[in-house]
């Protein structure tokens, strides 16, 4: 695995792929970043931790990134056990529901949270703010980048 750590993206407006590019700035050469319509089991399987950015829309993570977890839930069930993991989140609010159903997918895989979960509350309420394009604020894509940035080496020096 020359690229121990996957980050895995879906976005619509453009947060969540700031983020998750941010995390693999940070990262450099050791992570792989793919939209998780292009996920396959086998990248999963070759990575050795993982970082989950995607949008929180109607209290769930999004549909695509729902989509990458079905597809790939069974053919990598029982061989990533104890892998280490963290969440990227934009949200219109909580984020909570989308933090939820990617930690309890995590918890059947038997993944390991290694970092406190990155909600980025982006306050949009009403149609238009929703489905415009988003600007992540520099403190939060720096916050994403460090993330990036400490899971790589973790993996790398094998701390995790």
């Amino acid at each position: 695995m020359d690229r121990p750590l996957l980050i895995i993206w879906h976005s619509r407006t453009g947060a969540s792929e700031a983020m998750g590019r941010a995390a693999f700035d940070g990262a450099g050469d050791n992570a792989r970043l793919l939209p998780a319509e292009s996920v396959e089991p086998s990248d999963i399987i070759d990575a050795r931790g993982y970082i989950f950015a995607c949008p929180e829309n109607l209290a769930t993570m999004s549909g695509l990134m729902k989509e990458m977890f079905d597809r790939c839930y069974y053919p990598v069930l029982g061989k990533i056990e104890g892998r280490a993991y963290a969440t990227l989140i934009a949200a219109g609010s909580d984020g909570e529901g989308a933090l939820r159903q990617i930690d309890r997918i995590a918890t059947g895989w038997r993944l390991r949270r290694v970092a406190e979960p990155v909600i980025v509350n982006l306050a949009a309420q009403t149609p238009e703010v929703i489905l415009a394009p988003k600007d992540v604020p520099a403190a939060d894509l720096e916050t994403c980048r460090l993330l990036g940035a400490a899971l790589a080496e973790g993996l790398a020096s094998g701390i995790f």
